[in-house]
């Protein structure tokens, strides 16, 4: 069955793979019909489209670019042009660059401003030295960490395409990344390979206790090292009440007199002549404070 579908759709097919099925080199297509339904999904969903405007005006404001005054940015993994509308409305001049020629037809489609390249970033970027002021993607960095074909090693891919983003980036540029790692290993298997190509910075995280809404964001600076910005949701934690285990002490001790206390001080003095221990005895002085010129 699996064949007669396979030489039925043959014609509509635009790139294939192969996958072992049962021990057998099965010849798999992918058709770029497919492609096309899952991105005019996407493209029609209000929730998903709202939710990528939000972090690309976050990894913008991330970017901490001077005001009223437009730049030139790069945006990695441009996919339809959503992310690149936002910096067209923000008065912003921007270049995309997109593995999939789908998704860039789609932004051909949406009639993006933007200049639209068709390339792998884990191959390098062919850009200019100096030629950006600002860089920014959108749920696009996690995929360098797989292994798609046997060729592909994640942290060769991971330097080489960092190394020619530094490159290609101004002096006192920043580049933002929303990603999402799949455990700490991949996030540090990033992150080192950043640091190694040159780059400065660390990884902000917006609302650390939610699980929703937690978001990834890497913060690369060029420009040598500089304190972090303040990831969203801090304000919310620093109003709560913070766990210690000083409040663990105090409560075991409910009913109990506070420690170095008078009161603690007799009582413990007390259990001491009980025990049959030399202990001093009782004065308007015991459990005083003592003054200063002490």
């Amino acid at each position: 069955m699996l064949q007669s579908w396979l030489k039925k759709n043959e014609a509509e097919c635009s790139e294939c793979m192969y996958f072992k099925i049962s021990g057998r080199q099965e010849k798999i297509m992918i058709w770029k019909y497919m492609a096309t339904v899952r991105i005019t999904r996407n493209k029609s969903s209000s929730r998903m489209i709202d939710i990528q405007v939000q972090m690309s005006e976050r990894a913008v404001e991330l970017l901490a670019l001077p005001d009223d005054e437009p730049h030139f940015l790069l945006d990695l993994g441009c996919g339809s042009g959503l992310s690149g509308s936002v910096l067209e409305d923000l008065g912003h001049t921007w270049v995309g660059i997109d593995i999939s020629s789908a998704m860039l037809d789609v932004a051909l489609e949406r009639e993006v401003e933007g200049d639209l390249l068709l390339g792998d970033v884990g191959q390098g970027l062919p850009f200019r030295a100096g030629m950006f002021d600002g860089a920014v993607s959108i749920s696009a960095l996690q995929w360098l960490c797989n292994a798609d074909k046997t060729c592909h090693h994640p942290a060769k891919r991971l330097y080489k395409f960092f190394s020619s983003l530094y490159a290609c980036l101004s002096r006192t540029a920043r580049a933002i990344f929303q990603f999402y790692p799949e455990n700490s290993d991949q996030m540090e298997l990033v992150t080192s390979q950043a640091m190694r190509a040159g780059f400065f910075g660390g990884v902000v995280v917006d609302y650390p206790n939610s699980t929703k809404a937690k978001k990834f964001f890497l913060v690369l600076m060029c420009g040598g090292a500089a304190a972090l910005p303040k990831a969203l949701g801090e304000a919310e934690e620093k109003e709560g009440i913070s766990y210690s285990s000083k409040r663990e002490q105090l409560k075991k001790m409910r009913g109990k007199p506070l420690k170095k206390s008078r009161e603690w001080i007799l009582e413990k003095k007390e259990r001491r002549r009980r025990q049959g221990k030399p202990t001093r005895h009782d004065t308007k002085y015991s459990g005083r404070k003592r003054s200063g010129r002490f």
